[in-house]
C-alpha cells in the first residue's frame, strides 16, 4: 500500500473528525474533493485509486485537476478555490507524516489561488419582499409552512443549513422572542425575532405541532427539508411573485440572496457592521463589508456630506425630455 492512502484516511478520522470536530457538511465537501481527485488523477496515471501515492499527485497533476473543473465540469472560480483549499489541508498534514515527499508538497502548497471578479451582492427591496412572502398559497399545507420559512429566512438572515437545521425547541416566542442555531464553525447564536415573524410562527408552531427535537420546517413525511427542497420551493414562490412584483423578473434569488436581503435590512436600519456580523454568524467582521459596497444609498449620503456649498443637493436632472435621452444614451 502507497503512504497516500493511509494518510487519507487518518487525515479525515483524525484531522477533521478528532482535532477539528469538523462539521460534516466539511467533511461532505472534502470528500467530494478527494473523490473527484483522485478519480481525475487514476486516469491520467492510468492506476487504481488505491495505487496513487503522494508523488502521483504533484503540482502539474493537482493543477491539471482545477483546470479540468474549469474547462470540463464548468465549476466556478470560487469552487476551484474552495477544492484548493481542500487539496492544501491535506498536504499540509501530509507533510508533517511523509517528510520525504516534502518537496512535492512544498510544490503543491505553492499554488495561488485564482482571483476573480467579484459581483455586488444581490438582494432584495422591502417590496419585493412583501411580494415574495405573499406568494404561498395558504390554503395548502406547503404554503403555509413555507410562509413561516420564508419570514424566518428574511428576518434572521440564516444559513440554509442553518434554517433547514432548526428544532421545534429552537424557537422561543414568549417574551423577548428568538431563535437559537448551530452555525458555522459550530458557533451556536441566538437571534430576536420581530413581532410579523412571530405571528408567522406562533400559528405554524400550532399546526406544526411536534416534539422539541423534531424539524420545525419538515417535508410532509416528516423529514428535514434538503437545500435543494428549499431552493425549488424558493423558485416557485418567486415565479408566482413576479405577477405582483415585476421587479422580480430575471432576478436569480438563492437562500442566500434572502441571507443577503436581512443583512441589506439591517444596514439601512443604521445597525453598525459589527453588530449584523454578530447577526449573521461571520467569524471576521469583514465579511460584512461586501454590503457596504453593495449599499448606494450610504455612498449617496457620503456624497451629501461632501459636496460644495454652493451646489444644490440631489441628483442632476435634465430640464429637456430630448436631453434626458441623450443622457440615458
Amino acid at each position: 500500500m502507497t503512504a497516500l492512502a493511509p494518510t487519507l484516511q487518518a487525515f479525515f478520522t483524525d484531522r477533521l473528525a478528532r482535532q477539528r470536530q469538523a462539521s460534516p457538511r466539511t467533511v461532505a465537501a472534502y470528500r467530494d474533493t478527494f473523490r473527484l481527485l483522485l478519480g481525475f488523477a487514476a486516469r491520467q496515471a492510468r492506476k487504481p485509486p488505491s495505487g496513487l501515492d503522494i508523488a502521483d499527485l504533484d503540482a502539474a497533476m493537482v493543477t491539471a485537476f482545477l483546470d479540468h473543473l474549469e474547462d470540463e465540469r464548468g465549476n466556478s472560480p470560487r469552487t476551484r478555490n474552495a477544492r484548493l483549499g481542500a487539496i492544501r489541508s491535506l498536504f499540509r498534514y501530509a507533510a508533517v507524516r511523509h517528510p520525504e515527499h516534502a518537496a512535492d508538497i512544498a510544490r503543491v502548497l505553492a499554488i495561488p489561488q485564482k482571483r476573480f471578479d467579484k459581483k455586488t451582492v444581490s438582494f432584495l427591496t422591502p417590496v419585493e419582499i412583501d411580494a415574495l412572502l405573499a406568494a404561498p398559497d395558504p390554503a395548502r399545507w406547503e404554503g403555509r409552512r413555507d410562509r413561516a420559512m420564508l419570514a424566518v429566512a428574511v428576518q434572521t438572515g440564516l444559513r440554509v443549513s442553518e434554517l433547514t437545521g432548526l428544532n421545534c425547541g429552537d424557537i422561543s416566542l414568549a417574551v423577548g422572542a428568538h431563535l437559537r442555531c448551530l452555525g458555522k464553525g459550530r458557533k451556536q447564536r441566538a437571534v430576536p425575532l420581530t413581532a410579523s415573524t412571530v405571528a408567522a410562527l406562533r400559528a405554524w408552531a400550532r399546526e406544526r405541532g411536534g416534539l422539541p427535537d423534531d424539524p420545525l420546517f419538515p417535508t410532509r413525511t416528516g423529514r428535514r427539508l434538503s437545500r435543494d427542497a428549499v431552493e425549488r420551493r424558493l423558485a416557485n414562490h418567486t415565479a408566482r411573485a413576479v405577477a405582483d412584483c415585476p421587479s422580480l423578473n430575471g432576478k436569480r434569488l438563492t437562500p442566500h440572496v434572502l441571507r443577503h436581503s436581512c443583512a441589506m435590512a439591517l444596514l439601512h436600519a443604521g445597525v453598525d457592521t459589527s453588530v449584523i456580523a454578530l447577526w449573521l454568524g461571520h467569524e471576521d467582521v469583514r465579511s460584512t463589508q461586501i454590503y457596504l459596497h453593495a449599499d448606494l444609498t450610504i455612498k449617496e449620503r457620503a456624497l451629501a456630506r461632501t459636496r460644495a456649498n454652493s451646489v444644490r443637493p440631489g441628483r442632476y436632472r435634465p430640464p429637456d425630455p430630448i436631453l434626458a435621452f441623450l443622457e440615458s444614451l
